[in-house]
């Protein structure tokens, strides 16, 4: 007996027994359906790696990633367009919302003017890459990530397999392209996100209508057949609505997001694929991861790719493929595996009404990250233009002036056998990053025999480090010399509390100070 006469047999009696007229069991009949068969990836080629996950466990996070702890992200696209932040494209069709009011207001009533006519509106007419990577470079970061499709279903590149992408509307180019060259110009390594997974619940709002006059019952231009391809097919599966899931059951999307993140991988050719929750799609989703690393494996001789991915929401979280991402917050101590706290010194996408992270805020983020085991992806705000926002030039002018003094102390860098101490501590966690520190939270990092001492503000007079004290468990020698990076060596004692530093009234850098600590 097939599944479909299997749940006939089962469901006819019960509704007849229920006294369901006989139309109405032959309705209940026709809508049993058997589930759609699931996606089967193509089998990966040319290299080592399989979708199996113990074979991507066996890839080891490369050295140059360890080494990088900064990188910039470009979260930018057709979504800063409107000036009032992140999700705009979903919430403009949830009536109450301030972007649905903003977006009447501004534009028209969505079943007239949807997000669609958005896009057009995207021209990125002052978007300069080259000037853009050369304030990323100074700022410190070692890598670059670009966005490559956000939950809006648009592509930033010349997809193959998708008509609504930025080379055939909006700013008629290939913006991935662009930050690639730019990227690699400047021996930087080059990364994609992709935020396409939650896409297809994501897009639910787009198909309903007003619920009240004028507009009762009027349908959002989702709902037209015409816009499927951006908006996805009707379907009943609203993410934070009923039970909704982030990332859908539908084999048929899960179809096309394969297709879509391999053609971003082929076309780019990037060292770093970030996935905006857990993998996406089981198999499907480690299929993407193998042939990452399979491409990466063809072009370098060895594998150089990372992948980064979340435990938290929905998808697979392995801890052991890739890298893991923290979104705007930490984890506890020093992990043993390499990870990645994701930002933005503002909000997600460009708002008129945001308000910013300073650059102090974002350099004792930086230290206490990498202090860690952490890297820090750091989103630099964008306005619909190309253009900096003035806190994110701002931001760009700060964090280079530090990185030309304090930097050795960041770049190349491992953990000590402590991270730090101080009277402040993070929690850990995604989504808690408003921790606020003081000059007497000390951060460690060490390279080539060197131990770096990070305070996490400016300090005053003398800098007492208690990890250091004689006769610490942590270090047995003696300190034999401390210098300031920028200023050089400092008068300094080392008691039975603590190593003991005093520092010049006029420091070479704001924000925060690195010492450096040599051994005899």
């Amino acid at each position: 007996m097939s599944d479909l006469s299997k749940r006939n047999f089962l469901v006819t009696p019960l509704l007849a027994a229920a006294g369901v007229g006989a139309a109405r069991v032959a309705q209940a009949q026709a809508c049993v359906r058997p589930a759609p068969a699931a996606y089967k990836p193509p089998p990966s080629s040319g290299g080592p790696f399989t979708a199996a996950a113990d074979s991507l466990r066996a890839a080891a996070v490369p050295s140059w990633f360890r080494d990088a702890k900064l990188g910039i992200w470009s979260h930018w696209g057709p979504q800063a367009v409107p000036g009032q932040g992140d999700w705009y494209a979903r919430f403009m069709y949830v009536p109450g919302h301030p972007h649905y009011e903003h977006h009447v207001k501004t534009y028209g009533h969505p079943s007239e003017v949807g997000y669609k006519d958005i896009l057009q509106r995207w021209k990125a007419e002052r978007f300069e890459p080259e000037a853009l990577m050369d304030r990323y470079v100074a700022a410190g970061a070692k890598y670059f990530v670009s966005m490559g499709v956000h939950h809006d279903n648009f592509d930033l590149w010349n997809s193959k397999h998708h008509r609504w992408n930025a080379t055939k509307l909006g700013p008629m180019r290939d913006v991935v392209g662009d930050w690639a060259r730019a990227t690699r110009k400047r021996g930087l390594h080059f990364g994609v996100s992709e935020h396409l997974g939650a896409s297809h619940n994501w897009w639910w709002t787009s198909h309903q209508c007003d619920q009240f006059w004028p507009k009762l019952g009027v349908a959002y231009d989702g709902a037209k057949p015409e816009n499927f391809d951006l908006y996805h097919e009707p379907h009943d599966t609203p993410y934070l609505n009923r039970g909704g899931d982030w990332y859908t059951n539908n084999p048929k999307f899960h179809e096309i997001w394969y297709r879509r993140v391999v053609d971003l991988i082929d076309s780019h050719q990037p060292d770093l694929l970030y996935s905006d929750g857990g993998i996406p799609f089981g198999e499907v989703g480690r299929a993407v991861i193998a042939h990452l690393f399979n491409t990466s494996m063809r072009r370098h001789g060895a594998m150089q790719a990372v992948f980064n991915h979340k435990s938290l929401g929905s998808g697979e979280f392995i801890r052991e493929v890739g890298v893991q991402d923290v979104e705007r917050g930490v984890l506890e101590g020093i992990n043993p595996l390499p990870w990645q706290t994701c930002t933005s010194n503002g909000d997600w996408f460009f708002s008129e009404h945001d308000r910013y992270k300073t650059p102090a805020q974002v350099l004792a983020m930086l230290c206490d990250i990498v202090s860690k085991n952490g890297n820090m992806l750091l989103n630099v705000v964008q306005r619909a233009d190309g253009t900096l926002a003035p806190e994110s030039d701002r931001l760009m002018t700060e964090m280079a002036a530090w990185m030309k003094v304090n930097g050795d102390a960041i770049h190349g860098t491992r953990p000590w056998k402590v991270y730090g101490e101080g009277p402040t501590s993070a929690a850990s966690g995604a989504f808690k990053e408003d921790t606020l520190y003081t000059p007497q939270d000390i951060r460690f990092t060490t390279k080539a025999g060197a131990l770096y001492a990070l305070t996490l503000g400016e300090p005053k007079g003398t800098v007492k480090i208690a990890s250091l004290r004689r006769g610490s468990p942590h270090e047995a020698r003696a300190v034999r010399r401390v210098e300031l990076l920028g200023a050089g060596p400092l008068p300094f004692r080392q008691t039975a509390q603590g190593l003991e530093v005093d520092v010049p009234e006029r420091l070479p850098s704001r924000h925060a100070s690195a010492l450096r600590v040599a051994f005899g």
